[in-house]
């Protein structure tokens, strides 16, 4: 109850566009003991959900649309340069997203946490065509090419992407991991599209990946998220 009543004021300061009191919000939490780590998944990530499912059933307005991402964005940043780093693991992220900004504001989310747990994590965001990151994957082969918060219309292209790198079995090694977005609200989307793994948020993404490495299958055995298939 009492981070509902967070997210709810923290909502209204975004979507206004206050700027003194969203930091006022965020300054309260943290002399309170919320740690960075725990303003980015309990209280940055429903409050970005809340703004992108209003927005998307036209609940909210462009202009209330933009200030909260842009703000929110502004508090993510400050927020996360204040995160607790772990040792380096030794695995490597190659990122991207949706075009918009919030689909950015919420892959960074991800990418910031994946950095704090020790991942070295190249971001790319938004409005990369398929082949350049076909072309960045086959000359870096990263562990993980993720795929974060992507809409309806961005399906195509990345069905495209996984079927081309199975095709040309480009970076077998490469485990595709997509999150967030149509991902959450389309079950067992991720396992048709044909990634490897998928998370509903950041803090899921993250414990996916640290998972991941001990119980890694071959290509034709993999695996999807928390659904994991039989092999």
């Amino acid at each position: 109850m009492v981070q509902d009543l967070v997210i709810e004021r923290l909502f209204e300061a975004l979507v206004n566009g206050d700027r003194a009191w969203s930091r006022t919000i965020i300054s309260e939490l943290s002399q309170q003991g919320t740690t960075p780590e725990q303003l980015i998944t309990d209280v940055y990530w429903p409050t970005y959900e809340m703004v992108a499912r209003l927005y998307r059933n036209d609940q909210l307005t462009t202009i209330a649309h933009h200030m909260a991402t842009r703000l929110l964005r502004t508090l993510l940043d400050q927020t996360a340069a204040n995160l607790t780093r772990q040792p380096e693991l030794g695995r490597t992220v190659f990122a991207v997203c949706g075009p918009t900004d919030a689909d950015e504001l919420a892959a960074e989310m991800a990418v910031d946490l994946m950095e704090a747990a020790g991942l070295t994590v190249a971001f790319a965001g938004g409005g990369v065509a398929t082949d350049e990151i076909l072309e960045q994957v086959q000359q870096n082969h990263p562990d993980a090419l993720v795929i974060f918060a992507s809409a309806p219309s961005d399906l195509p292209e990345i069905r495209g992407l996984i079927d081309t790198m199975q095709e040309i079995g480009a970076c077998t090694n490469t485990q595709v991991i997509v999150g967030g977005g149509v991902f959450n609200r389309a079950d067992g989307l991720a396992e048709e599209i044909g990634a490897d793994l998928w998370a509903t948020d950041p803090a899921d993404l993250v414990e996916v990946m640290l998972l991941e490495p001990e119980r890694r299958a071959t290509p034709d055995q993999r695996t999807v998220g928390r659904k994991r298939r039989a092999a």
